[in-house]
Formats: C-alpha cells, structure tokens, sequence
C-alpha cells in the first residue's frame, strides 16, 4: 500500500511540474520525492530503507503567484493554512486523498536561506541534487529522513564542479564560505551523515565506501573554498550567538 501511495505522490508531482510547464510556469519539484525520481537505479535502497513520501513540495518564483492559484484550482486542490498566504509560502490540500503540497516562491526560508532566483531552472523536473543537498543541510535539527534522503542521493551521484547527474560540490562550497552560520550547520550535518552509516544494516561495505568517500570529498572542498570576510568576521563568535533561524512547523 505505502509504494503505491508514494508512486501517486511522485505522479502527482510530475503532473503539477508538467501542467506548470504548459502554462509557462516554472516548477520544480524538492524534498524526498525529488529524491526518488533523481536516484532510479537506488530507488529500492530509499524504499529499503522505510523512508515514506508524505507530501509534495514544490519551489516556483513569486511573480506567478496568481497563476500558481488558478493551476492548483483547476486540477482541483484546496486552500489548507491560508495564514501562510503572506508569509511567502502556499499550502494545497487535495480534498479527496488529503494530500498536501507546498508551494515555495523565489527562497527556501528555514533554518538558513536557499536562493533559486538564479538556479530553479538549472535542473528538471526536481530541483538541482546540489538543491537537494542544501535543503536537507541546512535543517539544524537533523532527523533521520533527511539523513536517509542523503544517504540514497550519495550512493547514486558523484561530488564534482558541474550540475550535470553530479551533486555540484563547488557551488556548495562557495555558497557556504559567504556564510558562517550556514556552512556550520552543513558541516556539522555532514558529519553526522557520516556517523549514521554503520546504524543501516541494508547499506552493503561497498555502500558505505561509496558515500563516505562522497562526504570526504564534499567536506573537502568546502574546507578548501576561500572564505569571505563576511564569514571569517561570524567565525570569531562562533556558537556563542545563534547562528539560525528557528522554524515553526505548519500543524498538519
């Protein structure tokens, strides 16, 4: 029942994606069902290892806001938590199966902020895996979903300087050398991505490897990335300010 369940949530994402795309609406799908649909040869692995798609989220840029209205009314979706209206984020709920999409315009707004001004439309239907990436990175409070959507999207991409099937290492690493807070919190989950590899019986020695040689090379160039003045100024206060922002989850 859960696979079917999730094989509904990945079509229905692909479907908003495509009608977007007949309307001249730039869509991209984020979250674990990107993950899915980027990872075809380790799908059964994310599957393995019982991570359950529960919605859909969606990134868009904030001049098709109206037209994202009338997209979601004619396919036949509800409003759910209208005060989110204006804090930069929609919220649909399909009356019959319940499901729910987000809908994100311009910034992903969490813990720290992902810019797709620039980059939604680098990669389709999903995001970019480097977006990907950043999306779960940035999570302070890291839960074991996330580590698992990594831990598939490791094992199939490589680390590397391009967009291209490649989760673009460079692009991570120069955004964070601009930004202490940020790069602490990736770093930080980095690590503990790491750290969670031995707990998964499902992960094979060659698994392992693999993804952990991804993190080595990810951490590498990080490190390697000139920082910014900017960054070094915040790196000498370090932990003793708050170096996120702390998020409310929608009651769902």
């Amino acid at each position: 029942m859960a696979g079917r369940y999730d094989e509904y949530l990945i079509n229905r994402g692909l479907q908003i994606v495509e009608e977007g795309k007949k309307r001249g609406i730039p869509l991209r799908l984020m979250g674990a069902v990107a993950v899915r649909i980027h990872c075809p040869e380790f799908r059964e692995l994310h599957i393995k290892l019982e991570r359950p798609l529960t919605d859909i989220d969606v990134m868009t840029l904030k001049k098709y806001k109206k037209n994202i209205e009338a997209l979601f009314k004619d396919m036949g979706y509800d409003w759910y938590v209208p005060k989110w209206y204006a804090r930069g984020r929609y919220i649909f709920i399909d009356p019959e199966t319940k499901l729910l999409v987000d809908v994100f315009f311009d910034k992903l707004e969490m813990c720290h902020t992902i810019d797709f001004r620039e980059r939604l439309e680098v990669d389709y239907p999903t995001i970019s895996l480097a977006d990907i990436m950043l999306e779960k990175l940035q999570i302070v409070e890291i839960n074991e979903k996330d580590i698992k959507d990594m831990i598939v999207l490791l094992r199939e991409h490589d680390v590397g300087e391009t967009d291209k099937e490649t989760v673009n290492g460079k692009y991570i690493a120069k955004l964070l050398a601009d930004d202490w807070g940020f790069w602490y919190t990736a770093t930080t989950n980095l690590k503990k991505l790491k750290g969670f590899l031995d707990k998964y019986e499902v992960l094979t020695d060659e698994d392992k490897q693999i993804i952990a040689s991804r993190i080595d090379k990810l951490l590498e160039m990080i490190d390697k990335e000139p920082k910014t003045k900017k960054w070094q100024k915040r790196a000498k206060i370090g932990t003793k300010k708050i170096w996120y922002r702390k998020v409310e989850e929608v009651a769902r």
